[in-house]
């Protein structure tokens, strides 16, 4: 889940309004191709990227792992007769990672992401020690969230390889600052965090375009949460850092988002976000004059009904906010006697 911005509608540029069908490829600009396919949630859709690489493409993101996708991407593929050289993966979130390893064995292509969101895929699939559901119950247990929602949570089980139903068991490992030779341009590795451990994006100053992935979308604020394998974290505050290194591109770059239309306006999109989350700070800060937790702060961040798969993105976020307030001095943490932990001003 993605929380919808509180602040006023982006005055961003959208220089381009249509929209690819479903398994066709629009091409966006001289060897960018843009692809849109089907998610099953209230965010319906995600955009994968086509780069023109010679006698050969490479793809950025590959989509959720259903035969919907599959589907749409025959039919994308079909298209072009070249193969796929290459799969970057920006991040391991089912709807980016889920078709990674089918894509990369139907077509012999390398899979390329950066070593934290590879092991973090492979630590959610495989249900490892602060990335299973039975940790991640735990932890909002003591953050207050009540037994009806815990029960939903624990029953719905673990989600992830239904839209990840296979890993890429091998992979080309990106860093910050690596430059990719892709057909006639070069694309540089911009590692941003807060939404995932080592998110990649990618920058092409010859063409002026920045493939953002998850870390900057132009109409809603990407979910920042806290994990139980590091419960005392501060995602917030790396968030807002990245963002902040985002703005030193040029303001007329058009950047690519994986949700939403592509649109030009980095600092204003900054500017936005970073009131958006400061707003949402202050929400809390005026709650939390007697001993508040996580749980009970729901409805100050989320004033309306949430399902099973909402409460978990929500409360991941309510934690985020309430650590980065801490990690600022503004709020103390406690532990009651009942095993609870809440969050007050700082006298």
């Amino acid at each position: 889940m993605m929380s919808s911005s509180s602040s006023a509608p982006p005055a961003l540029h959208y220089p381009r309004h249509e929209l690819p069908a479903e398994g066709q490829c629009l091409e966006l600009a001289p060897g960018i191709g843009w692809v849109r396919m089907h998610l099953p949630f209230a965010l319906n859709h995600i955009n994968l990227w086509l780069l023109d690489d010679g006698d050969a493409l490479t793809v950025v993101d590959s989509g959720f792992g259903i035969d919907r996708t599959r589907a749409a991407w025959e039919q994308v593929l079909g298209a072009d007769p070249r193969p796929i050289r290459r799969v970057i993966v920006t991040h391991h979130h089912p709807d980016h990672i889920g078709l990674a390893a089918w894509l990369a064995a139907r077509e012999r292509a390398t899979v390329l992401m950066t070593q934290g969101e590879f092991l973090s895929a492979h630590a959610v699939w495989n249900q490892l020690p602060g990335h299973c559901i039975t940790d991640m119950v735990a932890q909002f247990r003591s953050h207050g969230l009540d037994d009806t929602r815990l029960a939903a949570l624990s029953a719905r089980g673990p989600a992830y390889r239904r839209g990840a139903p296979e890993l890429p068991a091998h992979y080309q490992r990106l860093f910050a600052g690596d430059t990719l030779q892709i057909g006639a341009h070069r694309w540089r590795v911009i590692v941003g965090y807060g939404h995932a451990p080592e998110h990649a994006s990618l920058y092409c100053a010859e063409l002026g375009i920045l493939i953002s992935g998850d870390m900057l979308l132009p109409r809603i604020s990407t979910n920042i949460s806290v994990y139980a394998a590091t419960p005392g974290a501060d995602p917030l505050g790396w968030f807002l850092t990245s963002l902040q290194a985002l703005c030193e591109l040029p303001e007329d770059t058009l950047v690519l988002p994986s949700h939403g239309h592509p649109f030009r306006g980095i600092r204003t999109r900054v500017d936005q976000l970073v009131e958006h989350h400061r707003e949402r700070c202050a929400a809390l800060l005026a709650e939390c004059a007697a001993p508040r937790c996580a749980g009970e702060l729901l409805p100050t961040l989320f004033p309306r009904e949430l399902d099973t798969h909402q409460v978990m993105f929500a409360m991941g976020e309510a934690i985020a906010h309430l650590n980065h307030l801490e990690a600022q001095g503004a709020l103390t943490r406690s532990v009651g006697a009942d095993g609870l932990i809440r969050f007050t001003l700082r006298r």
